[in-house]
C-alpha cells in the first residue's frame, strides 16, 4: 500500500473514485427527487459483470468483511512498510533485515482466530511487499522467507491457518519492487523490461500454483509500467487459467473484479463492486509508535457505511515481527466481534440501501427490512424523517424485542426505549416495512406544514 498521505490516484492508471451512490431503486429514487441509484447484487449481471463474474463473486459480496495483513522486513523496524522509501535505507542495508526477521511459527493462527471472532470472513495478505522481499517459497529469487531468517515458508503457514478458520484466503502481491535491480530501469529499458516482466509473471504463477484454491488476488502499485507493459492482460490470463474461481482487483492496469478506494469509503456507481481498504491507525505495517487507533464504533460505521452501498470494508492489522498482533488491534477487533455476533446479520446484505439521512444513524437493508444503526442513543424515543415506506413492524435486533412505533406522512417514531443504549458500541433497530424502503427528504422540508406568523 501507499504512504496515507499519497492518494492511490498517483500510483494507480485508470482508476478513477466515483461519486458516493446514494440510492437503491432508480425508479423510486426518480420519482422522489432523489439521486439516481445504482442497480447492485450478485444477480444483477450487467455489460461490465457477466455471469462468470457473478459466480466467482457470490462469496465475497455476502462476506462484506475481511482482514488485510501487511507483514514484511518493514515490521522488523516498525517504523511503517515504506520505511525503506520515505529513509532513503540503501537496498544492501534493508536487505539485511531478512536474516533478523525470524517470527514465531504458526504466528497467523492467531490472525485467523481474531478475524473469526471480529466476524470477518475472508483475509488477504502481503505475500510480497514493495520492498520486494517474498514471504513465500520461490525458485526464482534467494530474498524469500525459506532461504533467509524465517527458513520457512510464511504464506504456506497463513493459508493453512486461515482455511482452518473457514475464511477465504487472499493474497496481496505489489508489482512495484524496489529490491530488484531491475524494478526501476524496466521503465525505460527494453531488456530490463522483458526480464522483471518475467519474473513478475513467474512469482505470481507460483502462488498460484503451490497453495491450492485461491479466492483473491490482490494487486498493488502498477509502478513504473502500464498495463500493456506489464501484460496484464496475459498475467490474467494465467490467473484465471490456474485459479478459475479467484477474484482480482483493479491495480495491474486492468479494471479486474472489484475497485479498491483506499482510506475512504466511495461507493462505485452502477453494479461495479468495491472494497475500501483501510487501516486500523495510520500505518499498514507495524509502526510502534502509532497509536491513533481507530474505536470499535468507527470500525462498525464505516461497515455499516460499506454494507448500505454495496461495498466490502477490508481492516488491516500490522503484526510486529515476531507475528504477533499489536495488543490494540485485538482489543478493537475483539469488541467489533462481540457486537457482530449480535448484529452481524445487519450488515452482511446483499441489498444497497436507499435510506441515509440521518445525524445520528446509519443504515442497511436486506429486502423490505430497513436496519437502523444508532450511533448516538437519543432516548426512550428514536425518529426517523421521510420514511416514505409503511412499517409493518419494529424491534432491537439483538434481542428480537418489539419495539412500539408511530407513523405519519412526515416521519416514525420508534418509542418506549430505554434511556441508555441498549446495545454497545452502537443499537440496531429491524424495521420490517410493506416494501422496499424508501427516504425522501427533500418532502417533508417542502410540504410538512408551517404554522403562519402573527396569526
Amino acid at each position: 500500500m501507499g504512504p496515507n498521505r499519497i492518494p492511490r490516484r498517483d500510483w494507480l492508471l485508470g482508476t478513477s473514485a466515483s461519486l458516493l451512490a446514494l440510492g437503491s431503486s432508480s425508479t423510486a429514487a426518480a420519482a422522489l427527487g432523489q439521486p439516481e441509484a445504482p442497480s447492485f447484487g450478485p444477480q444483477a449481471a450487467s455489460d461490465t459483470e457477466d455471469a462468470d463474474r457473478v459466480r466467482r463473486m457470490k462469496w465475497w459480496h455476502e462476506a462484506r468483511f475481511g482482514m488485510f495483513i501487511h507483514w514484511g522486513l518493514y515490521s522488523v523496524l516498525g517504523r511503517h512498510e515504506w520505511v525503506m522509501e520515505e529513509e532513503g535505507i540503501p537496498v544492501s542495508e534493508y536487505e539485511l533485515l531478512a536474516k533478523r526477521f525470524q517470527p514465531q511459527p504458526n504466528a497467523a493462527r492467531a490472525w485467523a482466530r481474531l478475524a473469526k471472532a471480529a466476524g470477518q470472513k475472508y483475509m488477504v495478505m502481503t505475500t510480497k511487499h514493495h520492498e520486494g522481499f517474498c514471504n513465500f517459497d520461490t525458485k526464482l529469487t534467494n530474498y524469500c522467507a525459506p532461504k533467509q531468517g524465517p527458513g520457512r515458508d510464511l504464506v504456506r503457514e497463513y493459508v493453512e491457518a486461515a482455511r482452518a478458520e473457514g475464511m477465504h484466503v487472499g493474497f496481496y502481491y505489489s508489482l512495484m519492487d524496489w529490491h530488484h535491480p531491475d524494478g526501476a530501469r524496466c521503465a525505460t529499458d527494453p531488456e530490463a523490461r522483458k526480464r522483471f516482466v518475467e519474473y513478475t509473471h513467474g512469482l505470481i504463477r507460483e502462488l498460484m500454483t503451490n497453495y491450492g484454491k485461491i479466492d483473491v488476488l490482490w494487486y498493488d502499485v502498477d509502478w513504473p509500467l502500464d498495463a500493456a507493459q506489464w501484460e496484464s492482460e496475459r498475467m490474467n490470463k494465467m490467473v484465471f487459467g490456474l485459479q478459475p474461481d479467484i477474484i482480482v482487483d483493479n491495480r495491474n492496469g486492468l479494471p479486474g473484479d472489484f475497485s479498491t478506494p483506499e482510506q475512504e469509503i466511495v461507493a462505485e456507481k452502477g453494479s461495479r463492486s468495491w472494497e475500501s481498504c483501510m487501516t486500523l491507525n495510520d500505518s499498514w505495517g507495524y509502526q510502534r509508535a502509532d497509536d491513533n487507533w481507530k474505536s470499535p464504533k468507527t470500525v462498525i460505521r464505516n461497515l455499516v457505511s460499506c454494507s448500505r452501498d454495496g461495498g466490502n470494508y477490508l481492516l488491516n492489522i500490522g503484526p510486529k515481527p515476531d507475528g504477533s498482533i499489536p495488543e490494540d488491534s485485538v482489543r478493537v477487533l475483539t469488541e467489533v466481534g462481540q457486537w457482530m455476533s449480535r448484529n452481524g446479520g445487519s450488515v452482511h446484505t446483499l441489498d444497497r440501501c436507499q435510506v441515509h439521512a440521518s445525524e445520528f444513524a446509519g443504515f442497511t437493508r436486506q429486502g423490505n427490512t430497513l436496519y437502523m444503526h444508532v450511533y448516538f442513543w437519543p432516548g426512550d424515543t428514536v425518529a426517523l424523517a421521510g420514511l416514505m415506506t409503511k412499517v409493518k413492524s419494529a424491534r432491537l435486533f439483538a434481542t428480537g424485542q418489539e419495539v412500539k412505533f408511530e407513523q405519519d406522512l412526515f416521519r416514525v417514531r420508534f418509542m418506549g426505549l430505554p434511556s441508555d443504549a441498549p446495545d454497545h458500541p452502537l443499537t440496531t433497530l429491524a424495521i420490517e416495512c410493506e416494501s422496499e424502503p424508501i427516504q425522501n427528504t427533500r418532502f417533508v422540508r417542502t410540504d410538512r406544514p408551517r404554522n403562519g406568523v402573527g396569526v
